[in-house]
Parts: C-alpha cells; structure tokens; sequence
C-alpha cells in the first residue's frame, strides 16, 4: 500500500488521556475563608491562632512535617487547603495509644492516613533485616519514631479515638500492598492493606486528583461507604460494581482476554486488502471520491474494550499458597497500570473482594504548576527548632521537574507508584522555584543540588502516537529496547538546564537524579550540556549488572549503552578541560543472577579500577515484579502457565546474599574468606592469587615466631630476660612496636 494512500474517513488525533474535570474545578469547602496557613498546624495552639475550633482534615504521617513540596503530606496538606479545607497534621505520633491521635481534636470529614515517603518496613530495616538505628525523616535522625507496618497502626489507632471518623489511607506504603502481596519481612503473602488497617478507602499513586475527589464528595454529605467508584482508589464490595463486565483470570491460562483492542500504532483504519477490493471495482482511493449529501445521524460513541470491564484474580486463600498463580496474579495487575485502557481488578478475600478501581488520569502541566506552586513555606515545622532533618538537607535546594518513569525496571516501585506516563511542570514554574529558593532559603550558596525527578532526562519526554499511549500495555518503554514511538528528543532538558543556570544569583545547576543513560546517548546534545555544566566531579549512573542474566530481569539495557555513554561522557569532560569521574551503580543478589554472574561482575570492576564502598542487595519490595520472581522462582515477565516450574536463580539465604555483596566489594579482606570458597566450588582457583588477573590474593598463613637475634654482646630478650646487665649501659631497652591496622 503507498504510504500517501488516503483513508477511507478523515484522520482525527485522538486525545491525550484526561479526566473529566480539571484538579480544582471542584466547588470549594466554605472554611476557605479562613485563608491560608502558615504552617499546618500540629497542636491546638496553633489552631487557636488561626481562628479554628476544629479541623476538617487531619493527616496522620509517619515523617516529620516539612512544609515542601518534596514531602507528600505537605503537598497533599497545601492541595486540600486550597479547596477550602482546614488541614492539621500529626507527624511521628505516640502510636503505643490512642491519645496522641487526639491531640487536634476530631476530624469534620476524615482521616488520611500514610506512613510517609517511604515505606515503614524498608525505613527500619535493612536489606539483611537487620534493625536500622537512624531515619533521614526524623528530626536529629533518630531512629524508632513510627512503628513497623505504620499505616496498619495509626489506621488502627484513628479507630480507636474516634470510631465514626472515615479513614482513608494512602502513600507509597498502602499504594504497593494494595492487592495481597509477598511480605520479605514475614516471608509470607499477606493480604490486602485495606483489609488489615480497617480503613474505608484506599488511594494508591499519586494522590491528587482521587483526594480532591473523595474529599469534595464527603464534604458535600455523601457517606464514605457510597464512593466506591473514583479511579485510583481501593475498596472492599461484597459484589462486582454494578453495570460492570466480569472477565475471569482466577486460573493458569485464563488471562482475562477481551475484546482485542485495535492496533495502536496503525496510521490509517483501511487495511492492504481493503484497498485491493476497492480497486477491484474500479475505484481509485488515491483520488479524492464524490460525497452523496446525507442526513447526519449522531451516534452513540462506542464503548471501549476495556470500560466497565473488571479483572477477576486468583483469591488471596489461592495466591497465599500457590506460587504459579501468585505470579499470574502479579503479571495481570502490571499489565492494568495504563490510565487510557486499564481495567478494574478484583480479588477475593474471604467472603469479601477487594475492588481497584483503574488508576487515575495524570496531571497536565498546568495542574503540576498548580499543585508546586502551592504557598509552602520550603523549611521544616518551627516546633523541630534547630535539630536537622537529614532528608530535607538533602533536597532544601532541589528542584523536582517532573513525575513518573517509563522505564519499568522490575526491583524499582516508582513505575508502579507513579506511572509510566511523565507528567512535566512547565518550564516557567520550573524557574520561578529556582528563583524561591534563591531568595528564601536559609543560607543558600548559589548552588541547585538537582534539578531532576524519578529520572533526569525523561522531562516533557512521551509516546509521540496518542493512540498508541492510550492503549499500549508494554511494562517499559525503552526495554528491550528504545520504543520507535517513544521521544528521545531532550531538546527541552537542555534548554531548561541553560535558562536556569542562568538566572541571576545561580552558580551551578548540578544534576543528582539518575540519568537514563541509554535514554541519554539517542541525544547527543543532552550529554554534553550535562556534562561539561552540571556535574560536580562526579556521575552517578546505574547500569545495576554486567551480565545478561540478571539485567533480563531487571528489565536493564546491556553494557553497550554504558560504553557509549562513558566514551561521551569522557569526550566532552574533556573538551571541556575538566577532569570528572562516573561512578556505576550495582545490586547484588538481584533474582536471575548465579554466583558466576556476580564472579563476571566482580572481575569487571576490577579490570577498570572500581572499588565500590556503597553498594546494594536487592531488596524485595511489595508489588515489584522482581520481589515477585523472588518469591515464586518464576519469570512472571512472561506468560505463566499451568506448566511454569521454578526455573529462575534465586539468590536466598544470608549467606547466599552476603557473597554476592562481597563479590561486589572484591576488595574488601572482610569477604576474601568466602569469595576463595566460591571460587574454588567453580574450579576457578586461577583467580586466587596475586597476579594483576587474580581476584583475591591467597590465603596468609600466620608465620612462625622467630627468636629475636641478640646484638653483639647482648642476650636474647624474651619475655622473661631483659638486657645483659652489663650492657646495660648506654643502651636502653625499647619495647617492641606494635602493629598498627
């Protein structure tokens, strides 16, 4: 067929994917007359000052309140706010009883509920779960201020001081435990969150548009029991919504099929052979044809595929026990994270289920402009007075330009939080926050930490076919490799990076996010404004593995990428006369990796020089696809079927973990014991040694005591004899020196 055939009706562009109504186009509560506060307020003092008698929301947060746009209750905070709300928040309380969930006296309307930025467990527990004694998020990084599990607790808690009281719970916390899921700390599938935190609603992802909504439904009287049906949310029926289509994937080889949805990347809507039985009978489609005026009869847009349609998955009593269909579960629920074509999920527990509604649409440009420029004060709570809080001295002079990654890597818990869809501020909003903090941060040098998100180089970056992003269902955009839809162009990156480092009073604009570097190399132009302006010495870039095995289930590029962006990065630092490092990242113990990958990666960083002090065990996090391979054995990248067996290297056990972080840290004595062991299992000993080849030199053996030779005219000095006391004079004896390590 020519490509400049016509089609058979006019081309329309299909529209991005977008809600119904904008993100503040909901009626505002009427306490907005009370205006806006300068900080939340976290006691009744505070209310007292603002005019309040009581709150019309209260947030319950396990980090303490940092009024940024960084942190999510603040953002979440100042967003309610603006509708009107009265928001108080109780950061970091005495959850041992109910008292502290008092403090700012009842809730008008709710609850909201979340354990903070990250994850409880994955805050007070190491890879090895082994107990942390400090948080980044506490106040003079103290350790111990939230419990394990914290939305469970303080959802339970918020019962118990006032039972009426609607809870709903969300972060990243309860976002990623929103089905039942595999818990690394109990080894064991647990259900739902929303079934043990008691809570009435759940909201996963970003929160924004689902809180405006439920917030404006409960305040204009709707019980909480009855909103039931707004994207991004969770909840738990007895039944299926009603006007709703079942289609059943509670069994291997059932994987819900619907209708098949029309190819997203097609041009035209006339097929090849369509075009031949035209010509057939005499008529030229290249040629405009006569149009026979007719009535125009409107007709009803047809219904998606994939609307009103839920998913039925295997029960919680079925996934808790069965591993194949654990893994069959957790491949359907990756495959429902479009917002243009996902269907609602639902799951049995017990005699109730579990009902996920789509996620939401994401925000346009002018509504992250909205939600950023939100009156935040940019500092800590004054209550926390001089005490640091690691976490904001890390982020007080960052900018975040953007949400969202379509990289889809399987260990990584942003794809499945925030999406795959970037959702970018505008360029002007951008640089009006440089400007804030300029000129209002406490002791700004002139130096932007990062000016970066989730990933650096993915800003204003998307699918340039709006069909194919509103029904492509691909985990990862750039894996195995670079989507021929996808735009690489970062032209506007590095007109952002030259306009900000521009503005007066900014010294430098680093850049501490993580780059795509594979992303990075389609362009250019990009790698070399970053790295001859925004690199403070060192780069940090991750290609996590060397080998094919484990970065197949990582969903990584190969190293190909990494030597082409090194040889880039290596050129232009020095066209620019200056001397820069990169500094790879790597996780060790990663599913799908055996201890020879871990051999092969060790012997690579030693080739070229790099001693990693830092380094990373996998950590199985709740919903990633990677912790699902951990858990079941199985490739849940693929189709599962009632075949599957455990066919994936999976490194378990603390000593399995611990010699592939010590074949990371191949330098390290500390691990020489255990990395001889592995060597010699693999009849590799010829990589004991000394030689520049070798990984580890070879075991020392303690020497013999030698007797010390007396000088002349002088005994042996040993423990029980001193010196000749006739050559004692004009010597003095000196005790032997001791080794220093």
């Amino acid at each position: 067929m020519s490509q400049s055939a016509p089609s058979l009706r006019p081309r329309t562009q299909v529209a991005r994917m977008a809600p119904e109504r904008d993100l503040f186009s909901y009626p505002k509560y009427w306490a907005e007359c009370y205006g806006t506060a300068p900080f939340l307020p976290m006691s009744r003092q505070e209310m007292a000052q603002l005019g309040w008698d009581s709150c019309d929301i209260i947030l319950v947060v396990g980090d303490a309140y940092v009024d940024h746009p960084s942190f999510g209750m603040a953002v979440v905070g100042r967003m309610l706010e603006q509708q009107g709300f009265r928001v108080g928040i109780i950061a970091q309380p005495d959850w041992h009883s109910k008292d502290d969930f008092m403090r700012l006296g009842k809730p008008n309307l709710f609850f909201g509920v979340s354990a903070g930025n990250m994850d409880s467990m994955i805050n007070r527990y190491t890879a090895d779960k082994k107990l942390r004694h400090d948080d980044a998020y506490t106040p003079g990084d103290i350790g111990g201020k939230r419990p394990d599990r914290a939305v469970l607790v303080y959802s339970q808690r918020c019962k118990e001081a006032y039972k009426e009281v609607p809870v709903i719970i969300g972060g990243i916390e309860a976002s990623l435990r929103r089905i039942a899921h595999y818990d690394y700390w109990s080894e064991k599938v647990r259900r739902s969150v929303l079934f043990d935190a008691k809570a009435d609603l759940l909201i996963y992802g970003n929160a924004e548009r689902p809180l405006i909504e439920v917030a404006s439904r409960i305040a204009a009287g709707e019980p909480v029991s009855s909103i039931q049906d707004v994207r991004g949310t969770a909840v738990i029926r007895k039944e299926p919504l009603p006007g709703w289509r079942g289609v059943d994937s509670t069994a291997l080889d059932k994987i819900g099929k619907i209708d098949p949805i029309s190819n997203p990347y097609g041009a035209d809507d006339v097929g090849c052979s369509s075009y031949s039985e035209f010509a057939k009978a005499g008529i030229d489609l290249t040629k405009p044809q006569p149009v026979e005026a007719k009535a125009v009869v409107v007709q009803p847009a047809k219904q998606k595929p994939w609307e009103l349609t839920y998913v039925k998955l295997p029960a919680f009593e079925q996934v808790s026990v069965n591993k194949p269909l654990y893994a069959h579960a957790s491949r359907i629920l990756h495959q429902e994270t479009n917002p243009g074509c996902a269907r609602a999920i639902m799951q049995r527990h017990g005699d109730r289920h579990l009902w996920v509604n789509p996620p939401a649409f994401p925000l346009s440009t002018e509504e992250m402009d909205l939600v950023f420029g939100l009156p935040y004060q940019r500092v800590p709570h004054p209550s926390y007075g001089k005490a640091k809080i690691p976490a904001y001295e890390m982020i007080k002079t960052s900018v975040n330009i953007m949400r969202g990654c379509f990289g889809g890597c399987s260990f990584c818990s942003i794809t499945e939080h925030e999406g795959r869809v970037i959702q970018s501020r505008s360029k002007e909003s951008i640089l009006r926050e440089v400007e804030q903090i300029r000129d209002k941060v406490p002791g700004f040098t002139g130096v932007i930490s990062d000016l970066g998100g989730p990933t650096a180089n993915m800003y204003r970056l998307r699918c340039k076919n709006p069909r194919a992003e509103q029904t492509c269902r691909r985990p990862s955009c750039v894996y195995p490799s670079i989507c021929e839809h996808m735009d690489t162009d970062q032209s506007p990156t590095v007109e952002l990076y030259r306009e900000a480092r521009s503005l007066p009073g900014i010294k430098k604009v680093l850049v501490a996010s993580g780059v795509r570097y594979d992303l990075a190399v389609e362009d250019p132009n990009y790698v070399k404004e970053l790295v001859q302006h925004h690199v403070g010495g060192y780069l940090k870039i991750a290609p996590e593995h060397t080998e094919e095995g484990p970065l197949s289930k990582m969903m990584k590029p190969g190293m190909g990428a990494y030597d082409k962006f090194k040889a880039m990065f290596e050129q232009y630092s020095k066209e620019a006369g200056k001397e820069q490092y990169l500094i790879p990242y790597f996780i060790s113990a990663h599913p799908g990796t055996t201890d020879l990958d871990m051999i092969n990666l060790a012997l690579w960083l030693k080739q070229r020089g790099f001693k990693l002090d830092q380094v990373q065990n996998f950590y199985p996090s709740p919903m990633a696809n990677a912790t699902t391979i951990y858990h079941t054995g199985l490739n849940s990248l693929k189709n599962i079927h009632k075949h599957s067996e455990a066919d994936v290297p999976v490194p378990k056990g603390e000593r399995n973990r611990r010699l592939h972080k010590a074949l990371l840290r191949y330098h390290d004595p500390a691990g020489w014991g255990q990395i001889r062991e592995a060597l010699i299992a693999h009849n590799m000993e010829h990589l004991i040694g000394r030689g520049k080849d070798c990984l580890v030199p070879p075991e020392d053996r303690p020497l013999a005591k030698r007797p010390i030779k007396p000088k002349p005219g002088q005994q042996a000095l040993t423990r029980h004899t001193g010196l000749d006391p006739a050559a004692k004079k004009g010597h003095k004896a000196k005790r032997p020196k001791r080794k220093t390590h």
